[in-house]
């Protein structure tokens, strides 16, 4: 059997658990050996105030736009306690695994870009050029940008947000990363957000500035690649979407032992 493109390559995964499982699995195929260490944890929320708001009136909803495929998980079960799915409404997600969650959920029709995955992307979408009148519920986590509902309520639609997850930084170990990378065996770091960056650089400790510089870090958009802690790394690298999209820009950076 032939070595894969990753083969004797160490690569820290720091998404939440449940996502990071099934990427490392991806990477190990490719000959990459993986280092589990999330640092961003999801936990459900109940929606209070404009949250509870929008979804004891979720019968008017004509849009509804998931931001991440936690989001699906936790809005739709927050939507479920709150009534039926409002018959008619469109729904969109930002990213492939924000659709694939929804199409697993049962909309057959998801509306999401199929380049970049951002709100940008999904902004630029014919079928969100008019809005006009809409109810649009912007399912997210707590807090974060304002871009999406900005620009939605330009276009004229009603925007208000379902918030039913917060992000926290876990609680975990980092003396075995730590060993194994200055052992050599930790090339490349991925990290899907702004938020996962920081929170991976602070749960690793201020004794592991040397051990950044020495690997690359790979991130999904130019924005993070931007980011101050992303001059850390040897080199940031930004990457397709998906498993294949980290795969190939892994493989950029990969010297072959």
């Amino acid at each position: 059997m032939s070595a894969g493109a990753l083969q004797g390559m160490g690569v820290v995964i720091t998404r939440p658990r449940a996502a990071a499982l099934p990427l490392a699995a991806a990477l190990e195929r490719e000959g990459a050996r993986t280092f589990i260490f999330p640092a961003l944890a999801i936990e459900p929320m109940e929606p209070t105030g404009e949250s509870a708001q929008a979804l004891a009136n979720l019968a008017g909803c004509t849009l509804a736009i998931f931001v991440s495929a936690n989001a699906v998980e936790a809005g739709l079960a927050a939507a479920r306690r709150a009534g039926p799915w409002p018959e008619g409404a469109r729904v969109a997600g930002i990213g492939e695994a924000t659709a694939r969650a929804l199409r697993e959920a049962g909309f057959a029709d998801v509306i999401s870009p199929r380049e970049r995955h951002d709100s940008e992307a999904l902004l630029a979408m014919p079928a969100l050029a008019s809005l006009r009148g809409e109810d649009v519920l912007i399912f997210r986590g707590e807090g974060g940008r304002e871009h999406l509902r900005a620009v939605l309520a330009s276009r004229g639609a009603i925007v208000r947000y379902v918030e039913c997850y917060r992000r926290t930084r876990p609680q975990a170990d980092p003396r075995p990363l730590r060993e194994a990378w200055r052992r050599g065996e930790v090339n490349a770091v991925s990290a899907l957000s702004a938020e996962t960056l920081e929170n991976f650089i602070a749960m690793m400790g201020e004794d592991a500035a040397s051990l950044f510089a020495s690997a690359a870090l790979v991130v999904p958009h130019e924005a993070i690649a931007a980011h101050p802690d992303a001059r850390r790394f040897a080199r940031a690298v930004v990457s397709s979407p998906g498993a294949p999209g980290l795969i190939r820009a892994l493989q950029s950076v990969h010297v072959t032992p």
